[in-house]
């Protein structure tokens, strides 16, 4: 039987190959998937362990790309909880968040893991890379995945699959070792030639290279208080003993998740009233607070919430906007596509916003310009603004940690808040849920209820998002005061119904379409709540939801 030919589409040429010809196999031919890790086939994320069954379109991917940054770092997360293994027997791997240039995890064993043990783990693992095993993929039923993840001690992973729907499940594996990660890994071991393994009491930091440098390892930085807040949402979390995707679903089956939604958001106004009072405790001395985070962290209404609580210890906070000190459009910095910066610090006024804020603090009365964003000019319409001592200004602005926005105001009269969504909820102990994926999924609900944007428009904007962040955000989030967490156990849940209606709106012919499928494929484990009634109205998630008491 003549077997059937498909057309390959490449930027330059276009092949006959053999229908089920491997995206790998096809990589050998191209001289320019040479460093490729993963593929684009039409518009859906391909690892080169997938057949090609049709006539496509391919375009190659390396590190450079975040698809194929995605795959590397699974890859590295599926080579280190083999080697762990193998070299602590019997040990349970928990990859819990990131931190600095990697993922930190921690391993439970009979003894305490100490720093010759992560030596030796990161030696099995060069071991394996050198050895150059080939990641291989296969579905198989869902009561065979059991047996593989009951022959090696995941009872994490057998809990999942007890609530998933399907009837068929995707594994890879090298070698003895299966694993599900939701996500595609690269060919091989052979690939993963660049990371290191770093001992972080009580637990490790698995560290990977950054996209913009796909070959180096970057220079460590202490990360204390990211780790803290991370180490307190985990602490919390274990007391509502829902560590991970499964134990909220089972919660919400049982019929707690009202009570779930109330604990939730005590502790989070526990947590702002904590920070009210810490500001109160210096009310003499600290006269602004500013608060920042990335986008989609929630700072509107943490903004809000701390203004009440502030309210409650005798202070009458005023806020400042800074979108009205921006410079007039002729004047906005470019970046380096040519485009106007409006994220760039050169894009505010700030010897005018300095010389104001100097002024309130010192009771003087001054004129607040208004920025018109349709003429791209600042205009003056006789807004007046004066503080009395017992009223901190509350500036809430992307640049917000960094001294360059308030340099005439001495540290010491100034207090700085970070928040941020960082989520300790995994779907399972090896795979982790990326607080990225949690404020896109926000900021795509909130898009299309307040923006009338679609799925496709916040998938399309994200990768720019993303740059300013860490452009302008993230350097600067260890200066803060007060780091605030603003996820919530249960949001996932709620947010699905919405996102999930959004994500499917998006066809294979749209350039979003691979971005959708993941989400989609990650969504899947969680329990849907479409009953909103249990959450107030001065939740967090509210502000992304729609029926905030603050909009």
């Amino acid at each position: 039987m003549k077997k059937e030919l498909i057309t390959v589409t490449l930027d330059q040429q276009e092949l006959q190959v053999t229908a089920g010809t491997l995206v790998g196999d096809l990589a050998t031919l191209i001289p320019e998937a040479e460093g490729a890790v993963v593929a684009r086939v039409n518009n859906d994320i391909m690892g080169y362990q997938f057949p090609l069954t049709e006539d496509c379109r391919v375009q190659f991917l390396n590190t450079n790309s975040e698809d194929g940054m995605r795959a590397y770092r699974a890859s590295l997360v599926f080579l280190f909880v083999r080697a762990a293994l193998e070299v602590l027997p019997g040990c349970t791997v928990h990859i819990k968040h990131s931190l600095n240039n990697g993922l930190y995890g921690e391993i439970d064993h009979s003894h305490p893991v100490i720093e010759k043990d992560i030596r030796a783990i990161e030696e099995r693992m060069r071991q394996l890379v050198d050895e150059d095993i080939p990641f291989e993929r296969r579905t198989v039923p869902v009561q065979e995945a059991r047996e593989i993840y009951a022959q090696q001690g995941f009872a994490d992973k057998i809990r999942l699959l007890e609530q998933y729907n399907g009837g068929e499940v995707t594994l890879y594996n090298f070698g003895w070792f299966h694993d599900y990660l939701s996500t595609i890994l690269v060919a091989s071991t052979g690939v993963l030639q660049h990371f290191k393994l770093r001992y972080y009491l009580p637990g490790f930091i698995l560290e990977y290279p950054r996209r913009a440098h796909p070959s180096q390892i970057q220079e460590y930085v202490e990360q204390g208080k990211l780790f803290n807040v991370f180490f307190k949402a985990e602490r919390w979390q274990d007391n509502l003993s829902i560590p991970d995707v499964a134990s909220l679903n089972d919660c919400i089956r049982e019929g707690g998740f009202g009570d779930l939604v109330r604990v939730s958001e005590a502790y989070h106004e526990n947590q702002i009233r904590d920070i009210a009072q810490q500001i109160s405790k210096d009310r003499d001395r600290l006269r602004i607070i500013l608060i920042a985070g990335p986008s989609s962290s929630g700072k509107t209404t943490f903004a809000h919430r701390l203004s009440v609580q502030l309210r409650v210890e005798g202070l009458l906070p005023v806020a400042i906007g800074l979108d009205d000190y921006f410079v007039d459009r002729e004047h906005t910095p470019l970046d380096e596509d040519g485009n106007a910066d409006f994220e760039a610090l050169e894009a505010i006024d700030i010897e005018l916003f300095n010389e104001h804020l100097t002024k309130l603090i010192q009771g003087e009365e001054v004129h607040i310009p208004t920025f018109d964003f349709v003429t791209g000019t600042r205009k003056w319409n006789g807004r007046k603004l004066q503080v009395r001592p017992d009223q901190p200004i509350i500036i809430e602005g992307i640049h917000g940690l960094n001294d360059k926005l308030t340099s005439s105001i001495p540290k010491g009269r100034k207090f700085k808040i970070y928040v941020s969504a960082l989520t300790n909820l995994n779907l399972d102990h090896h795979t982790r849920i990326s607080t990225t994926d949690v404020r896109m999924l926000r900021r795509m609900i909130r898009d299309n209820q307040f923006r009338g944007h679609d799925a496709r428009a916040t998938i399309e904007r994200w990768p720019s998002v993303r740059r300013g962040e860490h452009r302008h955000i993230f350097p600067f989030q260890e200066d803060a005061d007060v780091l605030f967490n603003s996820t919530l156990v249960y949001e996932l849940a709620v947010l699905k119904p919405m996102a999930q209606e959004l994500l499917e709106d998006i066809s294979p012919a749209d350039p979003q379409y691979s971005e959708a499928r993941r989400l989609l494929r990650f969504l899947s484990h969680f329990y849907a709540v479409t009953d909103l009634s249990d959450i107030p109205c001065n939740s967090i998630l509210q502000e992304f939801l729609g029926g905030s008491c603050f909009e």
